[in-house]
């Protein structure tokens, strides 16, 4: 019996051993498997985290990059435009500042317009117009030798692509040799009767119905124009910005100012300056006219002399941009080619048309990206004018006329010494006169550069002048102004008094 009972305690415990053998295994498994299942939640939690931080951090640079294109008033953004005040506004309301570059003249530079290229300036340059100027009487011009349809296409295509880019562009009817604009008045009329009518449904398409009127058109005349023009815009494009040009090369803001055009809305009125031969007054016509409650654009400027291909004045480039930009005025570049003049933005020996390095741009075209990339929108600190200024006034008598000569700028390029001058003609007889003739004679031989308001040829030493249409009539004491010109010659050139 003791013998029994011994067996059986030995066989429960056998089976105890043997059940909590098991179940350790059990436990041990399930131990096993529950960390191998924490392990792999914690790796796939670990992975589906680095995923969304790559997610977010990739959303955060998107954000970036749309909030930088946002900040760029374009017609995504902007949408119509339209001038309230003095302003020219975006849909919204907001206030709208466009800058950006014109073609040269389309006939003679086609290969820059190209949309590759209106896309570089776009993103790299941050300009966010372009303007396509298509001449009117010059080689090639639309109303002279020029091939209608291809100008056309040319400027169907240049609409387009800016269109693609997300840009403003101007088509600009761009009179200059042919001086008033009522010239060509009928070609005009029917050019933009049929640009208006296919661009209708562009946003973007702002038209210049006049460049540079010049050669003594007044503002009576260019008025009468546009009056006629801008009705036939007003069809097609009800709403659209017309830009109207001012007398002088569109310079005489002051006249539009006291005469605007009136019966239409959206109208703005163009004001045009080179850096190096408009300075002060010119900035002060500007800021006068529009205090006065004129809507300016800058639809043309550069940073040399009014030739397109004399100094640079980087200084009097940027004074314009600072009160451009505090004005809230948009402003355009002349321009985009390699011709072999300052004002290109391009070198002269650069043939490709986009994908631009630094090297490839002129020293206007690298002013220009500075300018337009930089928050502040002025050139890079550092950057010193190679032009010496001074305010040097001649007096000196040629028959009955009293010449004052103010030397207001002087400089050396390419080796050779240049010189701009402007002069006061004034009638010192006691009879008015319908015209005049003077002769500046200088202290060495002197070779013609440049020249405005006057009739010029230079001789020798010696510069002689007389007046056009518009500035001949002097009354007995009386005065004309904004008389002037630029020469090279030797060293220590100067005009000699008497």
């Amino acid at each position: 019996m003791k013998k029994y009972k011994r067996l059986m305690l030995f066989f429960v415990c056998m089976c105890f051993a043997a059940f909590s053998l098991s179940a350790c295994k059990k436990s041990m498994e399930t131990e096993a498997n529950e960390a191998k299942e924490t392990h792999e939640k914690e790796t796939v939690e670990s992975e589906m985290q680095e995923k969304e931080t790559a997610e977010s951090e990739k959303e955060s640079v998107l954000e970036t990059e749309g909030a930088e294109e946002s900040a760029m008033q374009s017609p995504s953004v902007c949408g119509s435009l339209s001038v309230e005040g003095t302003q020219l506004v975006g849909e919204h309301g907001e206030a709208v500042q466009l800058r950006g570059l014109s073609t040269h003249g389309i006939a003679s530079f086609p290969q820059y317009v190209n949309e590759e290229l209106f896309g570089e300036f776009r993103r790299e340059w941050k300009a966010n117009i372009i303007r396509l100027a298509m001449y009117t009487a010059e080689s090639g011009g639309y109303c002279t030798d020029g091939d209608k349809e291809y100008l056309k296409d040319l400027v169907r295509n240049g609409v387009e692509y800016a269109t693609s880019q997300d840009m403003y562009v101007i088509v600009d009817w761009h009179i200059l040799s042919d001086n008033n604009p009522n010239m060509h008045k009928d070609e005009a009329i029917d050019f933009f009767a049929q640009m208006s009518k296919e661009f209708s449904g562009h946003n973007n398409v702002i038209y210049e119905i006049c460049n540079e009127p010049n050669g003594g058109t007044s503002w009576e005349e260019i008025k009468s124009y546009a009056q006629e023009v801008i009705p036939v815009i007003r069809a097609n494009a009800p709403d659209a910005v017309i830009l109207v040009g001012t007398p002088n090369w569109s310079q005489y803001v002051n006249e539009a100012a006291a005469n605007p055009i009136t019966g239409y809305e959206n109208i703005m009125y163009t004001l045009h300056f080179y850096a190096a031969t408009h300075t002060d007054d010119l900035r002060s016509n500007m800021t006068a006219a529009i205090d006065a409650g004129l809507p300016i654009f800058v639809s043309e400027y550069g940073i040399c002399d009014a030739s397109g291909n004399g100094n640079i004045d980087e200084a009097q480039a940027n004074a314009w941009v600072q009160v451009l930009n505090q004005y809230n005025v948009s402003y355009i570049a002349w321009n985009i080619s390699n011709k072999n003049e300052t004002s290109a933005i391009v070198k002269s020996t650069v043939e490709k048309t986009s994908g631009f390095s630094w090297e490839d741009l002129s020293a206007s075209g690298q002013w220009l990206y500075q300018v337009l990339t930089n928050e502040n929108g002025s050139a890079l600190e550092g950057e010193a004018s190679p032009v010496q200024s001074s305010s040097l006034d001649t007096v000196t008598k040629s028959g009955d006329m009293e010449v004052v000569g103010t030397q207001v700028k002087h400089w050396e390029s390419n080796g050779q010494q240049f010189y701009q001058y402007d002069l006061t003609i004034k009638n010192t007889s006691g009879q008015p006169c319908q015209s005049w003739t003077v002769d500046v004679k200088f202290n060495g031989d002197i070779s013609l550069s440049d020249s405005w308001n006057g009739q010029y040829s230079a001789e020798g030493d010696t510069l002689h002048i007389s007046s056009v249409d518009y500035n001949g009539n002097l009354s007995a004491g009386g005065s004309t102004g904004d008389v002037g010109f630029i020469v090279s010659g030797a060293a220590g050139l100067e005009i000699l008094d008497n």
